[in-house]
């Protein structure tokens, strides 16, 4: 049997799929109007659906900046307490559709691309609920180490109204 061919055929597959415009879970809607602008800057992680990239990782903040090529700048940060150092990966965001519409793609590997969507903010974009492309992947995030606990609560009403697991939502340690 022929390798190469096979091989090809394999990775051809994996960048189509890689490159195709994430969607978000089935009845899950983005946010409109979303003001992208008004999304930018420092936002700390309250809770999460834990996954492999941030196993572990404490006092974990994104940061959300403009990039000339009219996409986002993503910076995600956290603490490893187990190894006693901090974590950093820098990634790329673009909106997937309309820019009014909270619907992004995001990619911190290459061509690898996966949902980031806006489901819910409050007025003054303090406090935010997150999803990415399936129901494994889910944030709440605020401008600020701590969250007003009505709002934590009705955040996470929303989730499970949405059928998200949120039985098995982590909350994050900050610190200092």
């Amino acid at each position: 049997m022929k390798v190469w061919p096979v091989l090809t055929g394999i990775a051809l597959s994996l960048t189509l799929v890689a490159c195709q415009s994430p969607v978000p879970p089935k009845g899950i809607t983005p946010l409109t109007p979303f003001d992208a602008s008004r999304y930018l800057g420092k936002w700390y992680e309250i809770a999460r659906l834990d996954n492999r990239f941030e196993r572990g990782l404490q006092q974990v903040t994104a940061t959300y900046g403009q990039r000339k090529d009219g996409g986002i700048s993503v910076v995600n940060r956290g603490y490893d307490p187990q190894s006693g150092r901090w974590k950093s990966s820098e990634g790329k965001a673009y909106f997937t559709g309309s820019h009014d519409t909270a619907a992004l793609k995001v990619s911190f590997f290459g061509p690898f691309y996966g949902g980031y969507n806006v489901i819910a903010l409050d007025d003054d974009y303090q406090y935010a609920l997150v999803s990415g492309p399936n129901r494994h992947y889910l944030w709440i995030l605020s401008r600020t180490p701590q969250i007003p606990q009505q709002v934590l609560d009705r955040y996470i009403a929303l989730a499970k109204q949405l059928s998200f697991p949120v039985d098995q939502l982590i909350r994050i340690q900050h610190s200092g």
